[in-house]
């Protein structure tokens, strides 16, 4: 594994290098997808008259909305690249109309839905390279589809292992308290997770919450039911890998990502790191680069995305 904890502030220095082409009208085409267990998703697909050669999926964070990285899938796009982001089942335009009837874990999030978007993109644009954005759970969910290596290359942002224990500090503390009794409990009396109402994204299914405190209860992270390591799923991934620290995400610290990090002992990966001055921004956190805030660092990731 190939790391570089050097800041970002020269390589968004000489950004514009990346810039190939004049920004073109996108065109957002709303579409189900059906999963290879025949679950209808919500996706989108971005394009323009003049696309290029690469299709990229953007494998989003836990209880996010597609809609979330519209606004970075229009740049890309923008760009020449083909872009389909969607929502995993029981999340936005993929959730049933009563949160408490979806039967569905995060495990499956990774097995089937991310790996039929794969299949998806695969089928819609044969002979385009297919590549991949990742944000937090994206890039774990990732490792875990049976079809990642028709996948050149990821760039991952804030993708780390979710083990309360790669914490310091107060917030170790305020996550063993989340995943030992809050989640756990919640789910019990509600039959899901009520993320919306401690603004933690939308709300999250019964079966995926418990599937999630569970994995960050234990030093492996991704674990089946009987708690048997996940990670031999990530091993034949080689492809290329640009992992993303943002300075003042408290969510993914360092130590957490170059943890998952570690699942993918084959792929050629390299750990940058990115501070909100790089971009001249405040802040930005869990969430900001996909926000306004970090529209100065897309450019980067677009130059990366484009010499895959």
């Amino acid at each position: 594994m190939k790391q570089d904890h050097g800041s970002a502030q020269a390589s968004l220095a000489s950004r514009h290098e990346g810039m190939t082409m004049a920004a073109s009208p996108v065109t957002a085409e709303e579409l189900r997808i059906v999963a290879r267990d025949g679950r209808s998703l919500a996706a989108t697909i971005y394009s323009t008259a003049a696309d290029g050669d690469h299709v990229v999926i953007v494998n989003g964070a836990t209880g996010v909305k597609r809609s979330y990285y519209d606004r970075y899938a229009r740049f890309l796009a923008s760009h020449g690249l083909v872009v389909l982001t969607y929502d995993y089942r029981g999340i936005g335009g993929s959730a049933e109309d009563d949160i408490r009837a979806e039967a569905c874990d995060m495990r499956q999030w990774g097995e089937v839905d991310v790996a039929s978007m794969i299949d998806a993109a695969a089928q819609r644009y044969p002979g385009k390279r297919l590549l991949a954005v990742a944000h937090s759970a994206g890039g774990q969910l990732f490792g875990l589809a049976d079809n990642k290596e028709l996948v050149h290359a990821m760039f991952a942002l804030s993708v780390q292992s979710g083990y309360w224990k790669l914490w310091s500090g107060l917030p170790r503390w305020c996550l063993a308290l989340l995943w030992h009794v809050l989640m756990p409990g919640l789910v019990a009396a509600l039959a899901y997770f009520p993320s919306r109402r401690i603004g933690f994204g939308e709300d999250l299914p019964g079966g995926v919450a418990r599937e999630w405190a569970r994995w960050c209860r234990h030093p492996e992270y991704l674990v089946d039911r009987e708690g048997h390591s996940l990670r031999q799923q990530f091993a034949s991934y080689r492809g290329r890998i640009r992992a993303c620290v943002v300075s003042d995400d408290w969510m993914a610290p360092r130590a957490a990502v170059e943890a998952l990090m570690g699942f993918f002992v084959a792929a050629q990966v390299e750990i940058t790191s990115l501070a909100p001055a790089d971009v001249g921004a405040r802040a930005l956190g869990h969430f900001g680069y996909f926000r306004e805030a970090g529209r100065p660092a897309w450019q980067e990731s677009l130059a990366w995305l484009q010499q895959q």
